[in-house]
């Protein structure tokens, strides 16, 4: 079940998905989702929570995987995907599809005040401390301390918001 708060405004153009095994949406007061955000339940048990504030730009992508937390005022910038779980692939001795997926490495959590740049990819396992800055095109994994700006490939801290 659902749970959207009546002052979200969700673009009819947008798509959520309604999970098959009970997975919950939590959509908090004044999240924006922009047309062309999907929001799809794979690949794990976990749950997405977009927290009060937030903004979710065209062409985003979520996975709920292992599970997707943003905290308040998250801004997350166009065509960035949410991969919160890994398919499993090191047998040869069976096709991809048929191995399912990897243990889960905890899901992606995102503190308050973040902005996520365009084009971004983060993996499962990734949590970003409060005030982060990833910038555009940046694949990320790990943990990451409050208020760092980070960008790159291999994904590093630039510097620290002041």
């Amino acid at each position: 079940m659902n749970s959207i708060s009546a002052l979200a405004r969700i673009s009819p153009l947008a798509d959520i998905e309604t999970s098959v095994r009970g997975n919950e949406v939590r959509i908090g007061a004044h999240v924006t989702i922009d047309s062309f955000v999907k929001i799809k339940f794979a690949g794990g048990e976990g749950d997405i929570e977009l927290g009060e504030q937030s903004y979710l730009n065209s062409g985003v992508v979520i996975y709920s995987g292992n599970g997707v937390r943003l905290g308040k005022g998250v801004l997350v910038a166009a065509n960035t995907t949410f991969a919160a779980t890994n398919h499993e692939y090191r047998s040869r001795s069976q096709a991809i599809i048929a191995q399912r997926f990897m243990p889960s490495r905890g899901g992606i959590m995102v503190g308050d005040d973040c902005w996520i740049g365009a084009n971004c990819v983060l993996l499962d396992g990734t949590v970003l401390g409060t005030g982060c800055v990833v910038g555009a095109g940046t694949v990320i994994k790990g943990v990451w301390p409050d208020y760092a700006v980070i960008a790159g490939n291999p994904a590093r801290i630039v510097r620290y918001r002041e």
